[in-house]
């Protein structure tokens, strides 16, 4: 079931190339104001834009159903629905096999009773409404003083910026939140888009990852083991399609340095315990240490292409070879990154919430 959440309870729903998609938001209190501006320009962000993305034109008009009235949440559930209107089945055979999709664990899975067109529910269109969720959750912790950002950390082998670089502030957050293509480096922007055309001309793909960084968040939040904030933020990034890793601070990098090099010492700073590097990513022991919390996601190369693969027809069970059409992206970093945000801000609100309770949020 596409559900999560012990507070802040979500459910996902739809398929690709149904008549709609949506999202299902429990235990939000009563009294909430949303800024629905903020809520289409989050969608808009997400959305194909350029020759570097798919031509599917979804125009992703959203309609609260319920849960909502007079411009304030009610406290029932708030319902979302998003229609699906530019689609095109025809591209998507149920018989053929596509490589690293979920065609073949779908059907097993699912007894071939799953909607195969475009993906259906394990599709990255499904993604559309927890944009929506993120914009929500963004909204309560900004009025708050926390921000989340996310800068693309590198297409392919070719690299920005890291934040352990910069300074980290509001600004920042701001900056990369209002760019279609976020990057510290601006100057590198050039060098990235040709090796997503390269690739697209090509008939390939390429992926690369993000770096997020969780600015504001006070120290305590978050608890050890099963419950950490690693294993939250972790449990939904992995929820969104494409994503293959994460790491956390300094990440896998970390087994490199001498513990000597590896610990984060504790400084003061104006009356405010702080520590000197930021390794641990502002995690210690599952739980907030005050510092922003950073960390890196890997998207994997798109799966639709148009080269030729080898695959099988489940109906004949013969080995066959698949050459894709349809609309696909070439990468899709620069569009999942406006999700992975929305994930994060809704992983933060419910690690908050689990310790403040929902009259936090008001």
């Amino acid at each position: 079931m596409s559900s999560f959440g012990k507070i802040i309870h979500i459910n996902l729903f739809g398929e690709s190339h149904g008549e709609s998609i949506g999202l299902i938001i429990n235990n939000l209190p009563a009294g909430i104001k949303l800024d629905k501006e903020r809520i289409t320009n989050s969608l808009y962000k997400r959305r194909p834009k350029s020759v570097l993305s798919s031509s599917r034109q979804e125009k992703d008009e959203y309609q609260i159903v319920s849960g909502y009235f007079n411009g304030k949440t009610t406290g029932t559930p708030l319902t979302i629905i998003i229609s699906n209107k530019d689609t095109r089945s025809k591209d998507y055979t149920p018989e053929i096999l596509r490589p690293s999709h979920a065609d073949y664990t779908g059907k097993i899975k699912y007894d071939n009773s799953n909607d195969y067109r475009g993906s259906g529910h394990f599709s990255g269109r499904i993604t559309t409404p927890l944009v929506i969720l993120g914009a929500i959750c963004e909204q309560i912790l900004e009025n708050k003083g926390i921000y989340i950002t996310s800068h693309i950390s590198s297409i392919k082998a070719i690299k920005d910026k890291d934040f352990s670089e910069i300074a980290l502030n509001k600004e920042l957050a701001l900056s990369l939140n209002s760019s279609d293509f976020p990057l510290i480096n601006r100057s590198i922007e050039s060098t990235f888009k040709d090796v997503i055309l390269n690739a697209k001309a090509n008939k390939d793909s390429v992926g690369g990852t993000i770096e997020t960084a969780v600015l504001g968040l006070n120290p305590g939040y978050g608890d050890p083991f099963f419950d950490s904030i690693e294993s939250t933020i972790a449990h939904l990034l992995f929820s969104v399609p494409a994503v293959k890793g994460i790491e956390f601070g300094k990440g896998f990098d970390i087994t490199k340095l001498y513990g000597s090099e590896a610990n984060d010492s504790f400084i003061m700073d104006n009356g405010f315990i702080k520590t000197l590097t930021n390794n641990s990513g502002g995690i210690q022991g599952g739980i907030s240490n005050g510092m922003p919390i950073t960390f890196k996601t890997a998207i994997k190369p798109t799966a639709s292409i148009g080269k030729p693969q080898k695959t099988v027809n489940i109906s004949t069970m013969e080995e066959v070879t698949l050459e894709l059409v349809g609309r696909h992206d070439p990468c899709i970093v620069h569009r999942v990154i406006h999700v992975i945000n929305a994930m994060t801000s809704y992983a933060i609100l419910e690690i908050i919430a689990r310790t403040e309770g929902v009259k936090w949020i008001n």
